[in-house]
């Protein structure tokens, strides 16, 4: 009774939550992954599903057979992978560059992951502050960007990864510490402490002060931890990705605040050229990362392949 694409349909409706967006990843109709679900159920004559308002929730029934999608998806993937390296097709290389600069928080445990999969694909970073990332794709020097969507490139393959929140964070005495959530106006007379990227890539600026008609003094610098510090040192204010400072707002080094009126939001890619794209190690390396930092980051969204 139970087929691969049963296994895969259980593991799409795990890591979304919902029906919609997991028919989404399967490329399915809604009523026909209700469907698939209401087969399985009834020929196992059990419940998989628990409705709450926080999305599906898995019976012990479900969690069985979730366990036995991810081992048995896995050992499938493995055997393909096997299969590549047999007709000597996994040879190549993986050059990323990274649009996001804090990504560097959860890109390490997705490239040693790629690593023990394709030992043979050689991995590097680019290095450095790009101001035109998806530049160094045409030019030669890059494989993959991680960065935002690019508009009316339809050159390029743009795979989803998923959606975070931006947070302003401040130091722990700031004028504003009481407030739940910042608005552009509470920002004004403040001095942004960015990584050295132009304005146009700044989510903050892009999004929220520069419609309102406000203007930030900015500082740079080139790591995290540099930021952080400065922030702490009531040199400005920041806005990064949730996982980005989590860790430092655990430990009241920092706070953070959710932008006015819904939160801030940004979505991350994996964008290459088509022909790159077709490499049988590309499709793995989004897997790998949408399912490490589905299990890593606290907050996410993973975005369907439609987005």
């Amino acid at each position: 009774m139970l087929e691969i694409r049963h296994l895969r349909s259980l593991i799409a409706i795990a890591e979304s939550g919902r029906l919609v967006a997991a028919a989404e990843r399967v490329h399915l109709s809604q009523s026909a992954l209700s469907h698939q679900i209401r087969d399985i159920e009834t020929h196992y004559e059990v419940s998989l599903f628990e409705r709450t308002k926080q999305g599906l929730r898995f019976t012990s029934a479900g969690e069985r057979l979730l366990a036995l999608a991810r081992e048995t998806l896995a050992a499938v993937a493995a055997a393909e992978r096997d299969l590549l390296r047999l007709k000597g097709e996994t040879a190549g290389e993986l050059r990323i560059v990274l649009e996001c600069h804090t990504c560097f928080d959860w890109l390490m445990p997705v490239m040693d992951e790629f690593r023990r999969r394709w030992p043979e694909v050689e991995v590097d970073l680019v290095a450095g502050f790009h101001a035109d990332p998806l530049r160094l794709l045409s030019d030669g020097k890059a494989d993959v960007v991680i960065g935002s969507k690019p508009a009316g490139k339809r050159s390029l393959h743009v795979a989803p990864l998923f959606r975070f929140e931006i947070l302003v964070v401040m130091a722990n005495e700031h004028r504003l510490r009481n407030k739940r959530r910042v608005g552009a106006h509470d920002l004004a007379g403040e001095t942004l402490i960015t990584y050295p990227v132009p304005e146009s890539r700044i989510d903050l600026i892009r999004e929220v002060v520069e419609p309102a008609g406000i203007k930030l003094e900015r500082r740079t610098a080139e790591l995290t931890i540099a930021i952080m510090q400065l922030v702490a040192s009531r040199r400005g204010i920041a806005a990064l990705p949730n996982w980005g400072v989590k860790n430092y707002v655990d430990h009241d080094y920092v706070l953070a605040k959710r932008v006015e009126p819904k939160g801030l939001w940004s979505e991350l890619y994996a964008i290459t050229d088509q022909a790159f794209s077709r490499r049988p190690y590309f499709g793995d390396f989004v897997t790998i990362v949408r399912d490490t930092c589905a299990a890593q980051l606290e907050g996410i969204e993973l975005l369907s392949e439609s987005q």
